[in-house]
């Protein structure tokens, strides 16, 4: 079991600007996000990693079975306004940054809505705005944000994709830990994305043997 803080999330208010979205500090709470994160695996290489390929402590394992389950799902559909009933879902765990990511994009629209949780200790590289993520107000131009999301202490941003929903941040190396949870349009979008992801997955544990 693992403690959400669903009140603070029911309680915030959608904002609009740049698109709809959802943030909220603080989602999992401190006791627990210490636990969460001393279950999470070491993570050396940068990528999206299916959370079925990788060793989870009790507590982390737990974190994403809530992600996946009725309650949370209910939680986003009701915020947004949404049907997700019977959305096939994708969790993916990211840890580790580098200079080739951040870069400003659009989600693939096979992702309905996407969810990341931000699960890092606070530190000056935040404080200086590397690897904190922007809401954007289009394509071209990192600093034309109108949302920071500092990647820390269980900070939940949640929207729904659309083709302005750009977003991307600063160059930041290291660890960095953020949970993506997307519903999908079907399940087999769901089932293309986590295919490319395992193969990717499989693929970087290879380069890392030899």
């Amino acid at each position: 079991m693992i403690r959400l803080a669903y009140d603070a999330f029911q309680a915030t208010p959608v904002a609009t600007d740049p698109f709809r979205h959802v943030v909220v500090p603080g989602f999992v709470p401190a006791g627990e996000l210490a636990e969460v994160v001393r279950d999470l695996p070491a993570m050396s290489r940068r990528g999206s990693f299916p959370i079925d390929s990788l060793r989870l402590g009790p507590k982390a394992a737990a974190l994403m079975r809530e992600l996946e389950g009725p309650a949370f799902r209910d939680a986003v559909a009701g915020k947004f306004g949404l049907d997700l009933a019977g959305a096939a879902t994708m969790v993916t765990l990211r840890g580790c940054s580098s200079e080739r990511d951040g870069q400003i994009h659009c989600d693939s629209t096979a992702k309905r809505v996407t969810v990341l949780l931000y699960l890092n200790p606070e530190q000056d590289s935040w404080a200086r705005q590397e690897g904190c993520l922007r809401l954007l107000r289009g394509p071209k131009d990192i600093d034309d944000y109108v949302v920071e999301v500092p990647p820390v202490n269980g900070t939940l941003l949640v929207f729904p994709n659309g083709a302005d929903t750009w977003h991307g941040h600063k160059r930041y190396v290291g660890q960095r830990y953020v949970v993506q949870l997307n519903y999908m349009t079907a399940d087999s979008a769901a089932r293309s994305e986590l295919r490319r992801h395992r193969i990717s997955a499989f693929f970087k544990r290879l380069t890392t043997a030899a």
